[in-house]
């Protein structure tokens, strides 16, 4: 049955009300508050055909109105309005942008998706979910190694991702400068542009024929390859995780308790995010997420890229009661402005 323009208007301002006061809406809220005009019988009426058609749902205790899931869907679906951020969000989107820069600019990609984290969560007072490229998926960029003083020098692995990883170590003291750039020059030559698992046996196998003089250095090389595929995991950022857990639908201890693991495992989490490829943004509402966890909540989602490539997901879960417009607007701005500095 298709909604006729009343019953849509009256669905929208049950969903806008419902969203800022968190109370049921009844028929006299709607009459007094948003300018229909309209009697609050004829409004009752219409809320009884939303109900029937599954639009709305009505709390045992209360002669008011909610929005259902399906409810919210049409809403985000047919209803929502494009928002206007307010001066201050839009200023503080453009700080994490400047901090982003010089984040990126140190190749310190997981200080820069940290602090975009908590940005978000703080701005939509949800919590934000973010998921950040899989080492695994990494190729090598470059590697480097800088002498520091006679016996110690510093080695760089620098990933495509622009991952950095580095430690330090010892050297022979009867290495020059000159051995020392062809030793990077050759494990670059056979590292680089190799995924993390795309290392083989047989390759290690040749490199320390090769290198048989230098074992210690090409140790210590590997070791920090090693470190680097150790996380084979897509890595999940969390910014407010008690953020959701302030909203009044959230009392039940039961679904504190379930979410509180979800996040504390994290794995599980991720997985699920890292299996979305939403084409811009993805609202997933209530039952539509698959995690048993979080059918009780919305998320919004999109992707980020490094580069020509989508290497992660950001996301904002909050209660099916959430401000959908103005965090869709908020991911749009800064995923647009994100990807323009990971691409640099």
């Amino acid at each position: 049955m298709t909604l006729s323009e009343r019953k849509k208007r009256i669905l929208q301002v049950i969903v806008h009300d419902y969203i800022s006061s968190a109370e049921p809406v009844g028929s006299r809220t709607i009459s007094r508050r948003y300018k229909l005009s309209l009697s609050p019988a004829t409004i009752r009426n219409e809320m009884a055909d939303l109900e029937d058609l599954g639009y709305l749902e009505q709390p045992h205790t209360s002669a008011g109105r909610i929005p259902s899931q399906r409810g919210y869907r049409f809403y985000v679906d047919s209803l929502m309005e494009k928002p206007v951020l307010k001066k201050e969000e839009i200023a503080a989107i453009e700080r994490i942008i400047q901090q982003a820069k010089e984040q990126a600019k140190r190749k310190d990609i997981d200080k820069l998706i940290t602090q975009v984290s908590r940005t978000l969560s703080s701005l939509t007072r949800y919590t934000s979910l973010i998921v950040g490229p899989k080492y695994k998926e990494s190729a090598i960029k470059q590697l480097k190694i800088l002498p520091l003083d006679q016996d110690q020098g510093l080695i760089v692995l620098v990933t495509d991702t622009g991952f950095v990883k580095h430690r330090v170590i010892k050297l022979p003291l009867n290495l020059n400068k000159e051995e020392l750039e062809q030793i990077v020059s050759y494990l670059n030559f056979r590292f680089s542009g190799l995924t993390i698992d795309k290392i083989t046996a047989r390759l290690l196998r040749e490199v320390r024929t090769d290198l048989i003089k230098h074992m210690d250095i090409l140790k210590e090389t590997l070791n920090l390859i090693e470190e680097t595929s150790g996380n084979q995991d897509a890595r999940l950022f969390l910014g407010g995780t008690t953020n959701i857990l302030n909203q009044p639908e959230f009392r039940d201890i039961q679904k504190v308790k379930n979410l509180l693991e979800l996040f504390e495992e994290g794995s599980l989490l991720s997985g699920f995010l890292g299996n979305i490829n939403p084409e811009g943004i993805a609202v997933l509402i209530g039952e539509e997420n698959k995690l048993d966890e979080i059918r009780d909540c919305s998320l919004i989602i999109t992707a980020y890229r490094l580069g020509d490539k989508k290497e992660g997901t950001i996301g904002i879960l909050g209660p099916t009661r959430m401000e959908y417009a103005r965090v869709i607007a908020m991911l749009n701005c800064l995923v647009t402005k994100l990807d323009d500095i990971l691409s640099e």
